[in-house]
């Protein structure tokens, strides 16, 4: 029985946001990878990358999916680069529904635009930023079978689509 939610896309999409309003609608806990992260390490992810690299990182995120997916009616905003290795979206898959947040990448700018906590734009151009990492994980979240393009909804909107997929697939 598929009992999680796990929300992946790229950042900006929504995931956070959205997470927050099915835990709440569901009744269930969330779990956002990033705090998860954060509050292990007792740190910023932006001091996991300066410090450890991107590497480090995504062992330690690699842990804090294995140990989700012994978990039960959870909902899991999980971060952006999750998809990177594909180990985690199997888990995953196997203990819940996973639905893929996207959105243009204009309206991701505009999200993420003011925000300093996202290691991977800050310096440089932002925008080119997110088109060449999108580029790169495009094929990774094109996988996902569930998918709810965010551009044009809002949180309570996005929210009322995952509900609706994780209803239905939690029946098949």
């Amino acid at each position: 029985m598929k009992t999680n939610i796990i929300l992946v896309g790229f950042m900006g999409t929504g995931k956070s946001a959205t997470g927050r309003l099915v835990a709440k609608r569901l009744e269930r806990q969330l779990i956002d990878m990033d705090a998860e992260i954060e509050r292990r390490e007792g740190r910023k992810i932006g001091d996991i990358f300066a410090k450890d690299g991107e590497r480090y990182f995504r062992q330690v995120e690699r842990e804090v999916v294995k140990e989700l997916c012994e978990r039960k009616n959870l909902v899991v905003a999980a971060g952006g680069g999750v998809v990177i290795n594909p180990e985690n979206i199997h888990d995953f898959s196997r203990t819940g529904v996973v639905v893929c947040l996207s959105a243009s990448p204009s309206v991701i700018l505009q999200r993420v635009a003011a925000e300093t906590h996202r290691p991977l734009i800050e310096g440089g151009e932002k925008a080119k930023k997110i088109t060449d990492l999108l580029e790169i994980r495009k094929p990774l979240y094109d996988a996902i079978t569930h998918q709810v393009d965010t551009t044009h909804l809002s949180s309570d909107h996005t929210a009322d689509r995952v509900i609706e997929i994780y209803e239905k697939a939690a029946k098949e």
